[in-house]
């Protein structure tokens, strides 16, 4: 049976159904809660529960084993009802609305051994009206989804370009890089996620982990369009050398805009790779440049590992509560 949700900040209240989460059921009915994984293990849609029951499939979620939190904290996107409920939660501000949309593969482009590009094109009357930093869902035979970020400036609507990282035994990964044909129809819903620019006169620090370029991408190439004065200190942390996959594009940022600085990190040396530039951990590398953070706003994307060192080490250094706008990259379970 279906059970009524209640958000009380707002006074409004949706339909949830049976064994549907309560996140789904909002992003389903427009009411655009915080969320980012949606695998139950970043915290990002984390709510208090005022009144009302619900349950976890199986066992808790990761996030909820990992912090030991009460009973009256929910994880919106893994809860599921079992009583009309009402809850505390904050709603991000838009009018964009969810779309599921047909496309047709462009093009496909290796960028490195693990990482291609993957150009998808719309149908010539549709559109996909984004934020900058947003993600799509791609829906996969048999319902299954896997959640890509969107690499291009909303301004570019109808092409639409994902960074794709080869994963053994992601199946979506796998059929990418191994199956995945020019002209190949692909179904995608979006754009969900809230990681994306904030209205603020802060100077503003960047970091990527691996892949987390993409939507810095879409960020940065969207903050060029509109002439946005804020100054930008983009970092991106890798591995190695070859892992800045689109290297140039920084560069040429940081060459052609005075007020966007570039600073690739490397945590791992090849002596084969002739590196000057600087080393160890990105997260350190700016803090070493950064010991007082209190008038900076910080945007942070990539791997959970990365994302969890900034947010334990930043405020120590002052960054203000508030100023921190980040997405995790968690790798989707079957």
């Amino acid at each position: 049976m279906p059970y009524t949700a209640k958000l009380a900040k707002q006074n409004i209240s949706f339909i949830v159904n049976e064994g549907e989460s309560i996140l789904d059921a909002a992003i389903r009915q427009g009411h655009n809660l915080p969320y980012g994984c949606r695998n139950g293990e970043c915290g990002s849609c984390i709510a208090e529960v005022i009144s009302g029951s619900f349950f976890y499939d199986g066992e808790n979620p990761e996030y909820i084993k990992q912090k030991t939190l009460g009973i009256r904290k929910a994880l919106l996107c893994q809860a599921k009802m079992s009583s009309d409920i009402e809850i505390n939660a904050n709603l991000l501000e838009t009018e964009i609305t969810l779309k599921q949309l047909p496309c047709r593969v462009k093009s496909t482009e290796k960028l490195n051994d693990t990482v291609i590009r993957l150009i998808l094109e719309l149908p010539k009357n549709e559109r996909l009206e984004f934020l900058p930093g947003q993600y799509v869902d791609f829906i996969l035979p048999g319902g299954k989804k896997r959640s890509f970020s969107l690499a291009n400036s909303p301004h570019q609507d109808q092409i639409l370009e994902f960074h794709i990282r080869y994963y053994d035994g992601g199946i979506f990964s796998e059929y990418a890089f191994n199956e995945l044909k020019n002209n190949a129809p692909l179904r995608i819903e979006g754009p969900l996620g809230q990681f994306t620019l904030h209205n603020s006169d802060r100077p503003i620090i960047m970091i990527a982990g691996g892949t987390g370029f993409a939507p810095i991408k879409s960020i940065v190439e969207y903050t060029l369009k509109i002439n946005d004065p804020r100054s930008i200190h983009f970092y991106w942390g890798a591995r190695l050398k070859p892992d800045l996959y689109l290297n140039e594009i920084a560069s040429q940022w940081a060459e052609k805009y005075p007020h966007i600085t570039y600073t690739p990190v490397l945590s791992e040396i090849d002596n084969l790779e002739n590196w000057s530039g600087r080393t160890g951990y990105v997260h350190e590398a700016v803090i070493e440049d950064y010991s007082d953070l209190s008038d900076h706003d910080v945007y942070a994307c990539g791997p959970p590992p990365m994302i969890d060192a900034i947010v334990s080490a930043f405020p120590e250094h002052h960054l203000r509560e508030g100023s921190l706008f980040s997405d995790s990259f968690e790798f989707a379970k079957e």
